[in-house]
């Protein structure tokens, strides 16, 4: 009698799956790559966190660091070039002048640019996809202590959102997430670019600091953009916009505290230990003058 009431719940579980999707999904994107279900994407991301927190340090502990230096910059300027085009089509699409940021309902249509939008928001989760290679790279050059939570929750959860964003809504109010994210990411691997280039360049990047400042920009902008439709009539899901808002917040929290403790207390512990170096240097002074 379990037995069969186990296999009445599981046909009910996937039936329902089934209406849900069908109901909710966009034609117009069903047949993209990575797009048929969740399956091919959960798969990816659970590779992706085996091989980061498990497989690659325990393949990388006996060997030496893989010079990837060439690899990386073509990354890089791959990167850079992807973001900027997410950012053209994101503004080209809707956010131009087409769209409203107060509220901003998918466009379901065959219209050009809707149809357009739809496909940009497939490029930039396709660039989510991507980017877990910032990941594999650190293992591989044994820069371990880079992997954070933080870093590793960030690239785990954007392809998820990126991934619903397709599938369900292709357009809207939550594109500008994407525009934004990818005009920082133009800043952002310049800097990597720049970075990996030697230490000769270091002179140049002076301005690490302020790649966290934009980003913590950004997500107050995502947070405020979300959390205010909320609170008003507007033909796009709330539970969506509640779902970014939070997200936002996550990401507000985790950035922010990371800023403070690289940028502000790091800065407080090198004045205090320049501080205690003078007194140091003042008291041996005094003791050879007696």
């Amino acid at each position: 009698m379990n037995g069969a009431a186990n296999v009445t719940t599981n046909m009910s579980f996937v039936d329902s799956y089934r209406k849900f999707m069908e109901r909710n999904s966009d034609p117009r994107t069903e047949n993209w790559m990575l797009m048929s279900g969740p399956g091919p994407l959960l798969t990816i991301l659970a590779t992706y966190l085996y091989f980061c927190t498990s497989v690659g340090p325990r393949y990388m502990r006996d060997r030496k660091p893989y010079d990837l230096k060439n690899t990386i910059i073509a990354y890089n300027i791959s990167q850079i070039f992807m973001s900027i085009f997410l950012v053209y089509e994101g503004l080209v699409s809707g956010w131009w002048g087409d769209y409203n940021f107060s509220c901003q309902p998918v466009d379901y249509s065959d219209n050009p640019k809707a149809t357009r939008m739809a496909a940009a928001v497939w490029w930039y989760f396709m660039a989510k996809v991507i980017e877990l290679l910032d990941t594999i790279f650190f293992v591989l050059r044994k820069k371990n202590r880079q992997i954070s939570f933080l870093h590793l929750y960030h690239h785990f959860m954007m392809p998820i959102c990126a991934w619903i964003g397709v599938k369900f809504l292709p357009g809207g109010h939550g594109t500008l997430l994407g525009v934004i994210n990818s005009f920082i990411h133009i800043i952002m691997y310049t800097y990597y670019l720049i970075s990996g280039l030697g230490p000769q360049y270091q002179k140049f990047l002076w301005w690490k600091k302020h790649v966290t400042t934009l980003q913590l920009i950004q997500f107050c902008i995502i947070f405020y953009h979300n959390f205010s439709v909320l609170f008003c009539e507007c033909n796009y899901p709330k539970f969506i916009n509640f779902l970014l808002t939070v997200n936002a917040g996550l990401f507000l929290y985790m950035f922010g505290n990371f800023y403070y403790r690289n940028y502000m207390k790091g800065n407080a512990n090198v004045k205090k230990e320049i501080k205690e170096a003078q007194q140091e240097i003042t008291a041996n002074g005094k003791t050879k003058e007696c």
